[in-house]
């Protein structure tokens, strides 16, 4: 009997996809791969049925008709100390969230949490009120190390892990802790997203049914001895809640407070889990805060701010708001002029070399290396400039916030043409892959068997 001749070169070699093989996996039948993807991403179902529905039902603009009802996610990210989670206080006031009193942590579902909100509204000043008063919201608190949060966080990562018994069982430094406390969370961020779906379009059986045995599954032993409770506050009231929410008030927008120390969150595998959970299911937007006072006080430290914002973008690939916060004690025009004319901004180097006094950074223009390093990174950003949204806000008086939900909108907008757009294209392109590796295995399956004469 004839023996089947081997395969030889690597793996690689033997599933090399030529360019015919890739051509006809494109043309594929519509149907069938469309379903499969729309099962792996949420939001790129519900666009599907909501343009069927849209187009069956004889609409004009079924693409118009795909995004209504999604909830815009806002995730702050920013340095510490720039104001990130005074800000999501003043954001959280002008959406008409209910706050809870003091001591409650059931995200204020009472009627007594609603009339202390009316009295808190009362107090935060008129301009961080909120002309549409149907703008509902959703906030989340992902900072385990935050002894005290201004906002109502309907679901608070501190409710389900111990930043403290998780320093003190694993023996870690403050950062540690917070990544580990972040890792932790992440393995039941589902449960997080189900609740946030519930919330935003009413409740569903199945994701009712999921959650039901995570409960029943999750905790033990194991979660005691790591410093995790093994059902959260706000995520078992959550899921015992037996009433759905109210179809009347559905969300627009969901935000999240991330960790002071923001490489923990930009740079962990728990921190892209997150994000990338909430943009294939909700339209995501990175609100980059700005301490806008040290900017005025530094070009330098104005341009570290710009090049660790092009890295999130790049990394993130969602559509960004700059928010230059803090623009009570510094207006923000000379930011925006910077990032809008290359020229405002060299000039603006010049003057602060020529002001240096021999003990700031400043003294670092002028000639030489630095100065060329500075100039080089600036034509660089200038492009970059090109793609970002920004906008002054005041976390403290509240100044600008309806101007930065405005630019929100804006942005979520280059989500759909941007993020989602390169989604699908990424999906379609690893499944022509796939199904080309099939095809060359098909055939080389059909050559040995014809070279064994079973063919």
């Amino acid at each position: 009997q004839k023996q089947p001749q081997p395969v030889t070169g690597d793996m690689a070699t033997a599933f090399t996809l030529s360019e015919d093989d890739l051509q006809a996996s494109a043309e594929r039948d519509d149907d069938g791969v469309r379903d499969e993807a729309l099962e792996r991403i949420p939001i790129l179902k519900r666009r599907a049925d909501a343009e069927a529905a849209a187009a069956g039902a004889g609409g004009a603009s079924a693409s118009a008709a795909a995004g209504n009802g999604d909830p815009i996610c806002v995730i702050v990210v920013g340095m510490a100390g720039s104001g990130k989670t005074t800000l999501m206080a003043q954001l959280q006031n002008s959406l008409n969230l209910k706050t809870r009193p003091d001591g409650d942590k059931d995200g204020g579902e009472g009627e007594g949490a609603s009339d202390d909100a009316n009295k808190n509204d009362d107090k935060k000043p008129s301009s961080a009120s909120s002309p549409d008063s149907s703008r509902a919201g959703y906030a989340i608190n992902l900072d385990p190390a935050a002894k005290y949060v201004p906002f109502s966080s309907s679901i608070d990562i501190r409710d389900t892990v111990d930043y403290l018994e998780v320093m003190r069982q694993h023996k870690l430094g403050p950062n540690g802790a917070i990544l580990t406390c972040l890792n932790l969370f992440a393995t039941k961020f589902d449960q997080v997203m189900d609740i946030l779906e519930r919330r935003a379009f009413g409740p569903n059986e199945d994701a009712d049914d999921k959650l039901d045995e995570n409960e029943n599954g999750a905790g033990g032993d194991d979660d005691d001895k790591r410093g995790v409770e093994p059902k959260g506050k706000s995520q078992e009231r959550e899921v015992a809640s037996p009433n759905p929410p109210p179809a009347k008030s559905p969300l627009d927008y969901i935000l999240i407070d991330t960790p002071g120390q923001i490489e923990a969150f930009t740079w962990s595998a728990s921190g892209t889990i997150v994000t990338s959970a909430l943009a294939t299911t909700f339209p995501t937007v990175l609100a980059f805060v700005i301490d806008t006072p040290r900017c005025a006080a530094s070009v330098h430290t104005f341009m570290s701010n710009m090049l660790y914002a092009c890295s999130m973008l790049y990394r993130a690939k969602l559509p960004m708001v700059v928010v230059l916060n803090k623009t009570d004690v510094v207006g923000c025009e000379f930011v925006k002029e910077w990032m809008d004319d290359y020229e405002t901004f060299q000039e603006a180097l010049d003057d602060a070399s020529d002001a240096g006094n021999g003990y700031s950074d400043e003294t670092a223009g002028g000639s030489g290396y630095y100065s060329s390093l500075t100039r080089s990174l600036s034509l660089v950003l200038d492009e970059f400039y090109n793609h970002l949204h920004k906008v002054g806000v005041s976390a403290a008086t509240g100044d600008g916030v309806e101007e930065f939900w405005e630019v929100v909108r804006r942005a979520a907008a280059d989500y759909e043409e941007g993020y989602l757009a390169d989604l699908k294209l990424r999906i379609e392109e690893q499944q022509a892959k796939e199904r080309a590796k099939k095809r060359v295995g098909a055939r080389r399956l059909a050559r040995d068997l014809k070279e064994d004469g079973k063919l």
